[in-house]
């Protein structure tokens, strides 16, 4: 059954304190939309039950890449383009760029953003492994104020979160790390461009053997990190045994159980081998 358009509502805020204030009133209600990359799929395929949109695409105050001595702070907003064409952010954390260059084609990634891939809440999302394994905190913002949380904490299950209903994903923060870090992203599809993943895979490693970090997507409900695995490879316990404890891998029309856990294991293990 496809959606009606003309049944639809669409309001644009000016100012994030009005688009606030609108969630308030009727916070379950009001569905935010950005650049509409996911969500106008499942609109357009009748599956999505709002009819009131808001529509937060010109809200200024969730643009922007804000470089700090200790910290990159990007707003919700921010496209896979804006990463990719923003050099100090490439260098610091270049897993970012990777995941955003494999995101989509060009025309996603001039209208997709960071913000919306994150509530979107999908397990088979490029860039949350990548900002798992680089710590990033999400602001999270209502009428009564903001509130900051560990973005490994931010996926509560399939498709839940901890955003609530009234409130909006304004800002990503990306805590700066040491330069002489070793890093991996691998995307594993079924075609080079464009594809949804069946696996992915980031990981950072710094010279001590406590500095390690791992996440996949594609693996399991969320998004994950995988602390039990760090904690076996710092340990010198099998990661790859515990890796396979550690995930929750389904079966489904791109692949199966059985291959996304064989890949995770051989991404993992090319990554602990490359010293």
């Amino acid at each position: 059954m496809r959606a009606c358009v003309s049944a639809s509502e669409v309001h644009s805020p000016r100012r994030l304190a009005e688009g606030l204030e609108l969630l308030a009133g009727a916070p379950n209600d009001w569905k935010p939309l950005a650049g509409g990359t996911d969500l106008m799929l499942v609109f357009s395929a009748g599956k999505l039950p709002n009819r009131r949109f808001m529509n937060i695409w010109q809200l200024d105050e969730l643009r922007g890449i804000c470089v700090e001595e200790n910290a990159i702070t990007l707003g919700a907003l921010t496209t896979y383009s804006d990463v990719l064409h923003h050099p100090e952010l490439c260098s610091a954390f270049p897993l970012l760029a990777a995941a955003a260059a494999e995101t989509g084609g060009i025309a996603t990634q001039n209208r997709g953003t960071l913000g919306g891939n994150i509530v979107n809440a999908s397990p088979a999302a490029d860039t949350p492994p990548v900002l798992l394994v680089y710590d990033a905190e999400v602001e999270l913002t209502c009428v009564r104020g903001s509130r900051w949380v560990p973005y490994c904490a931010f996926h509560t299950g399939y498709k839940q979160t901890l955003l609530a209903p009234d409130e909006l994903l304004t800002r990503i923060r990306l805590p700066r790390r040491p330069s002489n870090l070793r890093s991996q992203f691998r995307k594993v599809g079924p075609r080079k461009a464009q594809a949804i993943s069946k696996v992915c895979f980031a990981a950072v490693r710094g010279p001590e053997k406590e500095d390690v970090r791992i996440a996949y997507g594609s693996v399991a409900p969320v998004p994950l990190r995988c602390f039990r695995t760090e904690t076996s490879i710092r340990e010198g316990h099998d990661p790859l045994q515990t890796l396979a404890a550690e995930l929750d891998p389904i079966s489904d029309i791109r692949s199966t159980a059985t291959y996304r856990l064989r890949v995770a294991q051989r991404l993992l293990a090319a990554f602990l081998n490359n010293e």
